[in-house]
């Protein structure tokens, strides 16, 4: 069957109702789940095996019988460890319905179907008693419940109810014990993810408004690959501080807590960030450690395992604060069911009502709500901004009236200082007009840019007091865009508008180039690759199931990631395919380009990154993806600030990089719905070395 789906369109902005199966939801849900990320996480699964088998052994050592119970059992593979351990027997709990039915599969492919049964509900749902779920409590607790943050997909709730009803007082756990680590670190790099800092134009200084300084942002944690992180990014105010331990194996409270760790700064500087992550021990003694710490924790030249499961998370204190060489610190963490914030005092300091001290940071200035974290670090970026006012400078004339299209942007602001005669913008929303209005208020700028709370189409003559555009800007940025080429609703906006704009009218950018390069990845190829076999396990069935789900849509198109977290080598040129010409408008008919991309390294070729780079003029040039030409290694650095696209291959393209093969593509614009097709295929021509 198929049903009507309805959507707002991120390129072209119209409102689509879109025909989609009835199973679009279900493959989605299980394409973008990633849970052979998981499965290769050969540290994760060797630890959890060990210790496993060493709760088995101790409940055996009791005489007595093991009845395990794993709570989001997946695909069944820790209640498979335990039954190869010597578990009795195991009721497996799985919510996700797709995910037991696999998790059936896949236990019965491996023989265990009358050692393992698998309960399709939330454990809190889960009855124990005769006929019921579960027989009996269970004496094993095996769980894989845990996010970033720890936390942050309910496990203390589940934790809380399973003590509460379904193992026995004293039970094993394994884990056996958690642990969250923190650093108070100074780090510009991050806190301009955080606060919007102050920018020179023309020799006037733009403050940010005094709401978002002392704005305490949005509690949600950031979480990154914090190994990519250099530390010359960052300097360590105060040791590695043990934050608190939450033991599995008794009862646990999901109740609003606090811990606090007190230290002495290391050294002087500004605290602004705190760096965290976690370990779990896998047996209570403490010998079988899985650690989340990044690599720079590392001794030297050894890497952390990699994961895209769980990361690091960076916490962002409510403001900043200077702190002096040997002074006593104290460091707080609060949580709540689901999340965790951090909290400095210095001892001297008067200490803060219990209220205030576990009160939840919430964004008040709504900058934090409007601007993503990548975003602040784009308006930060003080190289990108003087590209854009450069930009501006060479354009604009006294008599200029502009009107900025980008979501809550400065550039209106810019166009105004540097002297254009009339500038409107035009704003998606009332949050994000508030916050342009607080930046104009606090500047003493109020009124020189008009905001108009409408979109493109909704202008009239009249909201523009009868003027006509001379200068049509934006950055583009939008944020409803997740892949690059969504941003192409300039294009559209500029299209609608056309009727507003003088003949001569410059268009900023002028134009936008999708570039491409077949790259190899150093780990994130993990998160599509099939698994076949998992510590000896057979889970063919969920490979299955992933890549039916992936063929359904998602293995046709590409997925947006941030690069940079994501090391990768080039293995041949990057390359401009399509230029998108905004000086004119739209076209009626579709844009189709094709050739070859020549392997000019040798590795293996997991998939393409996609990415924009927009003209601003004749001289100035913005890239969304590659900051500088790739090195001889093929090495790549990325722009931090927005996501690029990836389109994976099935399985990767082995290649010497002088054997002849190439990566041959074609892409399509549609101009009536946006879309960019795209399709990859290896071609092998004459041998050069021939």
């Amino acid at each position: 069957m198929k049903h009507f789906c309805g959507r707002a369109n991120p390129t072209t902005g119209a409102l689509e109702w879109v025909e989609e199966s009835e199973e679009y939801d279900y493959h989605q849900e299980i394409a973008r789940s990633c849970y052979a990320d998981m499965l290769h996480d050969h540290d994760r699964n060797e630890k959890y095996y060990r210790g496993i088998r060493a709760a088995v052994t101790r409940v055996q050592a009791q005489g007595k019988k093991v009845i395990v119970l794993d709570i989001g059992t997946g695909t069944g593979l820790l209640s498979m460890m335990a039954v190869t351990a010597g578990a009795d027997f195991c009721y497996a709990v799985e919510v996700f319905k797709p995910m037991a039915d696999a998790a059936r599969c896949i236990v019965e492919k491996n023989g265990f179907t009358d050692k393992i049964k698998i309960i399709n509900k939330h454990s809190t749902d889960v009855t124990v008693g005769p006929g019921e779920d579960m027989e009996m409590k269970a004496n094993v607790l095996i769980t894989e419940l845990f996010d970033t943050e720890l936390i942050g997909e309910g496990a203390l709730p589940s934790y809380e109810h399973a003590h509460q009803n379904l193992v026995q007082e004293g039970c094993e756990a394994i884990p056996h014990r958690a642990t969250v680590y923190a650093q108070l670190v100074e780090s510009p790099l991050l806190w301009s993810w955080a606060q919007l800092q102050p920018v020179e134009v023309e020799g006037t200084r733009l403050c940010p408004p005094p709401a978002v300084g002392q704005c305490s942002g949005t509690h949600s944690v950031c979480d990154i690959q914090l190994s990519q992180v250099s530390p010359h990014s960052f300097t360590p105010l105060g040791p590695l501080c043990t934050m608190f331990s939450v033991d599995f194996s008794k009862p646990v409270s999901s109740a609003l807590q606090s811990y606090t760790s007190q230290f002495v700064a290391q050294t002087s500087g500004q605290a602004q960030v705190v760096l965290s992550w976690w370990d779990l021990d896998m047996d209570p003694s403490g010998t079988i450690v899985c650690t989340m710490a990044p690599s720079w924790t590392y001794p030297q030249a050894k890497m952390a395992p990699w994961r895209d499961h769980w990361m690091q998370s960076v916490y962002f204190l409510p403001g900043e604060s200077k702190v002096t060489e040997g002074q006593e610190l104290r460091l707080t963490v609060c949580h709540d069911d689901y999340s965790l914030w951090y909290r400095l005092q210095s001892p001297s300091q008067p200490h803060p009502q219990g209220d205030l001290l576990l009160s939840r940071p919430c964004c008040v200035c709504q900058a934090h709500l409007v601007w993503t974290r990548p975003r602040f670090g784009e308006l930060n970026d003080k190289v990108r901004t003087e590209s854009y006012v450069s930009a501006l400078r060479s354009v604009l004339k006294e008599d200029s009236v502009c009107l900025g299209v980008s979501d809550a942007s400065l550039l209106p602001v810019f166009a105004h200082v540097l002297g254009a005669k009339k500038v409107f913008s035009l704003e998606n929303s009332r949050m994000s007009k508030q916050v342009i209005e607080q930046v104009l208020e606090s500047n003493s700028l109020k009124g020189g840019v008009e905001l108009l709370e409408i979109r493109p189409e909704q202008l009239n003559s009249n909201d523009l007091g009868g003027e006509q555009i001379s200068v049509l800007m934006g950055e583009p940025y939008f944020s409803t865009s997740i892949l690059p080429w969504h941003a192409l609703f300039f294009w559209y906006c500029r299209t609608t508008l056309a009727a507003f704009l003088r003949p001569d009218a410059t268009i900023l950018p002028c134009s936008a180039t999708l570039h491409i390069v077949a790259v190899e990845f150093q780990d994130l190829w993990r998160i599509r690759a099939p698994c076949a076999t998992c510590e000896g396990f057979d889970v063919t069935p969920m490979d299955e199931m992933v890549q039916k789900s992936l063929d359904f849509r998602e293995s046709r198109e590409a997925e947006p990631h941030p690069l940079w977290e994501y090391p990768c080598r080039a293995l041949t040129q990057s390359t401009a395919v399509m230029t998108f010409d905004f000086t004119q408008c739209i076209p009626k008919l579709p844009i189709s380009c094709q050739g070859s991309l020549p392997f000019i390294r040798g590795g293996r070729c997991h998939g393409v990154a996609l990415w924009l780079e927009y003209q601003l003029t004749q001289e100035v040039f913005v890239s969304t993806g590659l900051t500088c030409p790739i090195n001889e290694q093929g090495g790549c650095e990325w722009s931090r600030h927005r996501k690029q696209g990836v389109y994976f291959f099935r399985s990767g393209w082995e290649t010497a990089g002088d054997d002849g093969a190439a990566v041959s593509y074609k892409f399509t614009f549609q101009p009536t719905s946006g879309d960019i097709n795209m399709d990859f295929s290896m071609e092998q021509t004459v041998n050069r070395n021939q």
